[in-house]
């Protein structure tokens, strides 16, 4: 008789849901901690908030280096959703990888264009 329950039941799957699910927690806190930041530069700007006043928030190099973090943990947060989105409602495999596939290099893209927008390549 095999037993389903208790400390010798057997789990099966990726085993991957606790370190995903700090991942989250994680990137949400830096992007709220990084919006917190913005905004208090933004409260705290003397005079009308135009394109000077923007470029002036982001341009010092460590804005730039933490607005790239930034970028990075919400390209990663969004993998971690929206992979598990497509694990859990997508049940034909080959659609499931070419929505993963499509997923990563939409991701990229938009790293991509982050560093141009940062750096101005």
């Amino acid at each position: 008789m095999s037993v389903n329950f208790g400390s010798k039941r057997v789990v099966t799957g990726a085993h991957y849901g606790l370190r995903d699910w700090l991942a989250q927690r994680i990137t949400a806190a830096l992007m709220a901690l990084f919006t917190l930041i913005v905004l208090v530069q933004v409260l705290f700007s003397s005079g009308p908030i135009g394109y000077e006043s923007w470029a002036g928030i982001f341009a010092a190099q460590w804005m730039k280096a933490l607005t790239f973090a930034v970028f990075l943990a919400l390209a990663y947060h969004v993998w971690v959703g929206m992979r598990d989105i497509w694990m859990d409602y997508v049940k034909p495999a080959g659609i499931r990888l070419v929505l993963h596939v499509f997923t990563i290099v939409w991701l990229l893209s938009c790293l991509g264009w982050a560093v141009q927008v940062l750096w101005r390549l």
